[in-house]
């Protein structure tokens, strides 16, 4: 089959590595539960829900990739769409790292997208995804700000810090998962990248390419702190209730 022919795959790498310290002592923050059901389960379903996503590569803590083969294969997932797991590394890029290396050969985009972003609508990881497919080196989904931020001189000692800038908000987003990007970028940035980054997007800016947003979506929010997980709770609820989800 030629190039032209073949169709446009998309995979998604999940990094479940972390143990979110915020979120308190218990379980790693993906493995937390919301309703009943693990955070991890709700973003591995979230990626599958989208129907270009045709494999989902979790990146499990190091030593509990068993454990989280095993959490999967107690939940319900689409069986149209494939699952992979490997275990994962020190730090969230190298995580990601491995979950790239452990994709097989013709993904033409690749989808990094956080556990603890549970709730993200199939609608932004469809606007994702067609942004890649229509030639966008690097996608980010993202929302405006609706806080004046303002730019400090950190404090090392808990005093309080100087305010050296107001950075113009209408200039500003929030970036959100998941992120999108052409396979064969996504690999060289992980390649030659050696800062240590919040983000795989700004990998690619290192790498002088453009990274382009397209609009985030309100309940893709992160979960990391306590009261997080009370207001996902609440997302489920409303959706159980008007969607029967």
């Amino acid at each position: 089959m030629s190039d032209e022919s073949r169709p446009f795959r998309t995979a998604a790498v999940v990094p479940a590595a972390g143990r979110g310290v915020r979120l308190g002592p218990g379980a790693p923050k993906a493995l937390r539960t919301l309703s009943g059901t693990p955070m991890l389960v709700h973003a591995v379903r979230a990626m599958a829900a989208s129907r270009a996503v045709s494999l989902v590569v979790v990146v499990a803590p190091p030593d509990g990739a068993t454990e989280v083969k095993n959490l999967l294969a107690e939940h319900a997932l689409p069986e149209r769409t494939d699952f992979l797991v490997v275990p994962g590394g020190e730090s969230r890029q190298e995580s990601v790292k491995l979950g790239l290396d452990a994709l097989p050969p013709g993904f033409d985009a690749v989808l990094v997208h956080d556990a603890a972003r549970p709730l993200v609508p199939v609608d932004t990881v469809d606007a994702v995804i067609e942004a890649v497919r229509d030639g966008a080196p690097a996608v980010v989904p993202a929302l405006p700000l609706t806080d004046t931020v303002k730019q400090v001189e950190p404090s090392a000692d808990g005093s309080p810090e100087p305010v050296v800038a107001t950075p113009e908000r209408a200039r500003l987003r929030a970036v959100q998962t998941p992120q999108g990007f052409d396979h064969d970028t996504l690999v060289r940035a992980h390649e030659s990248v050696t800062d240590n980054v919040t983000d795989d997007a700004s990998m690619i800016e290192q790498l002088g390419l453009t990274v382009v947003v397209v609009p985030g979506h309100e309940e893709a929010f992160k979960v990391t702190r306590p009261l997080d997980l009370v207001l996902a709770e609440a997302v489920l609820a409303r959706r159980r209730a008007n969607d029967g989800f």
